[in-house]
């Protein structure tokens, strides 16, 4: 599966679902696999400290 730019929510949700499909069924190291994970997981971040730098915001 290929690893994009998250742009928004949406994408957002698309990147924890693959994450997800990663975290069930784990790459081993230093395979393809282990790199998109490694790579995901690094978008995700950004993504997520852009847009909620104090975390989450769960209720307002």
């Amino acid at each position: 599966m290929p690893v994009t730019v998250i742009r928004n929510d949406r994408d957002l949700k698309q990147a924890l679902f693959e994450l997800q499909c990663f975290i069930d069924n784990p790459p081993a190291p230093g395979t393809p696999g282990a790199d998109a994970f490694n790579a995901l997981w690094n978008l995700i971040a950004a993504y997520e400290d852009k847009h909620w730098p104090d975390g989450p915001k769960l209720a307002d």
